[in-house]
């Protein structure tokens, strides 16, 4: 029997944060599917290694701040000369720190929520024109952080937050234009930035004290294959686990448990290890504090 083609072949495909991890699975699987992608993200050097690492031709690769609006407006010019215009917008590119907000570096949890849902907005607002043309689809990637929100991630949790509400209002702005927007609701995908959490031990032991399938590790490329698999549907939300969704339903009642067991576990936690701050997470994080420090200095 001969296999359907993908409603992307031929479709030019956007990935901001592709450098690594769940972007860089992200652009393998778009590939796969037919597309020709476009890896946004800090570093040229890591994103060409992943150009290159996908089939001759069919990607490219724009080194770019993502909450640079005219950064972005360039390359979103110079991938509609190479490529053409955009259907599919993944805002991928994401931050992410811990440790308690009292003692919190202004400038790493101002960088997490600028990158994470400001950096989503410009993202929108720079392929916006392209995908009307094409009456394309834009996924936001968001979080279970999005739906419930957990101590000493206050920047994340509010950021994700914040993306959601962003996704939300603009599916209902641009439906009559036949432009489709997603949001990915994903748990722990196994990326730099999660193992890097992993080595802190309050962060460590709060997903431990999570309920096992809710602190369950997934696979980036099978992360992925499910998100790329709702973009070719043009879905309004997705959710990877498939028992997220069902977070929804009691999302109101979430903050008072979280609570509760925060009371009672952070006096412990702390008493083993005083609690501090992280600084920003993963290679990628570490990547983009050494860019803005470059920045800085010219």
């Amino acid at each position: 029997m001969p296999v359907a083609r993908s409603p992307l072949h031929g479709r030019v495909a956007v990935v901001t944060g592709a450098a690594r991890g769940l972007g860089a699975a992200m652009a393998r699987v778009l590939v796969e599917r037919g597309a020709h992608v476009a890896l946004l993200g800090r570093e040229e050097r890591t994103l060409a290694a992943v150009r290159d690492s996908l089939p001759a031709g069919r990607s490219v690769c724009w080194e770019v701040d993502v909450t640079d609006d005219r950064g972005m407006s360039r390359a979103a010019s110079g991938i509609r000369e190479r490529l053409g215009p955009a259907s599919v917008v993944v805002a991928n590119a994401g931050l992410a720190e811990g440790g308690p907000f009292a003692e919190s570096d202004p400038a790493v949890w101002r960088r997490v929520v600028e990158v994470n849902l400001i950096g989503s907005a410009v993202t929108a607002r720079t392929f916006l024109p392209g995908l009307f043309d094409t009456r394309g689809y834009f996924l936001q990637v968001a979080s279970l952080a999005s739906i419930g929100a957990a101590p000493m991630m206050s920047a994340y949790c509010a950021s994700k937050a914040g993306v959601e509400s962003f996704a939300h209002a603009l599916q209902a702005e641009v439906a009559h234009r036949h432009v489709g927007v997603g949001i990915a609701y994903i748990n722990w995908t196994d990326t730099d930035m999660v193992r890097d959490a992993d080595r802190h031990p309050v962060l460590r032991e709060l997903r431990g004290h999570m309920p096992p399938p809710a602190r369950k590790m997934y696979p980036a490329a099978y992360v992925a294959d499910r998100l790329v698999h709702a973009v070719e549907r043009r879905r309004q939300a997705v959710y990877v686990p498939g028992w997220l969704r069902a977070t929804q339903f009691v999302r109101g009642a979430m903050p008072a448990v979280v609570t509760s067991l925060s009371r009672r576990e952070l006096p412990r936690l702390a008493a083993e290890e005083p609690f501090s701050a992280t600084g920003l997470l993963g290679a990628g994080g570490r990547a983009d504090q050494e860019a803005g420090t470059d920045a800085a200095r010219g």
